[in-house]
């Protein structure tokens, strides 16, 4: 048996690799960021041939470190950023335009088009999902209707659309010549064009939406053998599809219903494994599809999405020149005590979970002249925390489950003033494990599975280990006082594009 499971993570801002051993411990990594373009205001754009080939670079560089070929892998497993929308020629292998990015929010006017007929929840008992710029659906529309030639190529039924996860197998298993068209169902879950209980796309969708079904995707699970690689990854067999956040679920072995994750990235995703039946949220979550193991049972997770976490520091940053690299953030934030009695606020592209209201814009409240820039990063930091313990309490409500811990991973994980606040604000205790690259590991485990190499998900239990856990420390009286602060500066970022 190959000593190896390969993980390819594609993500926002990065594509990596990384090799795990049957421990499930890593191995080998490479990593390589990709550009992330900005045309006008609102919108966000990836370019899909630096996308692929960065991910083939990765994946030949964790090789070379780990001095192993590509037969000495069992499998890749391959993990992606979600509702990212590529548009691509058959005949040619060419993208009619950028991937439009899950942030990006030109489809606004589309989606306001739809909602007029049945409301923003318009199609959620079938998908599970509102109406959203977030989702990939109407951003296939929008590319119909304003790329250049992209409707004729639909008519002529030379048009294929993916999500990235889609893109990068078809050119992995021979693009033009072959190259397999699949998705899973948790990719699938994301477009708003899937029926959560059949796993097959909605016709009626589809048709309201504009969109041919020949453009679309194969549906599979998430650990099947989809296909094998060709040169330069020839006979590499690909036999696991993971969404990011559902990796990270997977990743972190939440098998039961109740097990909960939270992950801290570009964005922040919390999701609990609801079973095998999905959940239709009342409270402003979505429904979506956690992971299917083969010819197994579906089970179904609801989510939390928060747009801007992570991309909140590097905005600080970026934009504002508050610091030289995101790591310093937590230094700077520890120069003082508290917030100052400032909330920031980062409704950059709207709200998501549990608002959904894409025309709100980011708001720092509460402003006096003792404010300094520590304050401000201390604001940021403790945004991600706030925005969780919303998304938490929608959980709460809509499964009647209290959370006695939270599971966390993602880049942000290894800033302690952070993860502190966030138990403080939670009231929980939040678990960090040993290997934080649970996105990755997910992919891995799935792409497993499906070969062999690992037996079961009980099996895969005995790989999580915990590696630190903050415990509560903050006042009743506190944790009241500073959210309901919260509450009342969200209310003001509301309505503002508004006529």
């Amino acid at each position: 048996m190959a000593k190896m499971i390969a993980a390819l993570d594609q993500g926002t801002t990065s594509t990596r690799c990384i090799l795990f051993n049957q421990s499930g411990e890593i191995v080998a990594s490479s990593q390589k960021e990709h550009r992330q373009i900005y045309p006008q205001p609102g919108w966000v754009e990836h370019d899909p041939l630096e996308i692929w080939q960065n991910s083939v670079k990765v994946i030949e560089d964790a090789l070379v470190k780990a001095d192993l070929k590509v037969t000495d892998l069992a499998a890749l497993g391959i993990t992606n950023q979600r509702e990212t929308t590529v548009a691509w020629s058959k005949s040619t292998g060419e993208p009619v335009s950028n991937a439009i990015v899950w942030q990006d929010t030109r489809t606004d006017a589309i989606c306001r088009d739809l909602s007029r007929d049945g409301g923003q929840d318009r199609f959620r008992a079938t998908t599970g999902l509102p109406l959203s710029t977030y989702f990939s659906g109407p951003k296939i529309k929008w590319i119909l209707q304003n790329i250049p030639g992209a409707k004729t190529l639909s008519d002529q039924g030379d048009l294929l659309f993916g999500n990235i996860d889609t893109w990068i197998i078809w050119n992995l298993t021979g693009g033009v010549n072959g190259g397999q068209h699949v998705t899973d169902v948790t990719n699938a879950s994301r477009t708003m064009l899937m029926d959560l209980k059949t796993l097959n796309w909605s016709p009626d969708i589809l048709k309201t939406m504009g969109i041919p079904p020949q453009m679309l995707p194969r549906i599979c699970s998430s650990s099947e053998l989809f296909g094998e690689a060709v040169s330069p990854l020839e006979g590499l067999p690909i036999s696991g599809i993971l969404g990011d956040q559902q990796a990270a679920l997977f990743g972190q072995t939440c098998f039961d219903p109740g097990d909960a994750k939270n992950t801290y990235g570009t964005g922040c995703f919390l999701l609990l494994n609801s079973g095998s039946n999905p959940t239709i949220s009342k409270h402003g979550l979505l429904t979506t599809l956690a992971y299917k193991i083969g010819a197994q049972e579906p089970v179904y997770a609801l989510e939390g999405s928060i747009a801007i976490a992570g991309a909140l520091i590097q905005w600080l940053r970026d934009n504002l020149g508050l610091i030289q690299d995101s790591s310093e953030v937590e230094k700077l934030a520890r120069e003082v005590d508290n917030n100052g009695g400032i909330y920031f606020v980062p409704a950059f592209s709207g709200l998501y979970a549990p608002y959904w209201q894409s025309d709100a814009r980011g708001v720092i409240a509460g402003l006096t002249s003792y404010i300094n820039k520590a304050h401000i990063a201390r604001a940021a930091l403790e945004a991600t925390a706030f925005q969780t313990k919303e998304i938490l309490e929608a959980m709460e409500k809509d499964t009647g489950i209290n959370l006695k811990s939270l599971k966390v991973d993602g880049g942000m994980v290894g800033n302690e003033l952070l993860m502190q606040f966030q138990a403080d604000l939670l009231n929980v205790p939040v678990i960090r494990p040993t290997i934080t690259e649970t996105t990755a590991l997910g992919a891995a485990y799935a792409a497993g599975l499906a070969v062999g190499f690992w037996k079961d998900l009980d099996s895969l239990r005995t790989y999580w280990k915990e590696d630190h856990t903050w415990v509560p420390d903050m006042s009743d009286q506190d944790r009241l006082t500073q959210y309901n602060l919260w509450k009342k500066a969200v209310s003001k970022s509301f309505n503002w594009l508004s006529d």
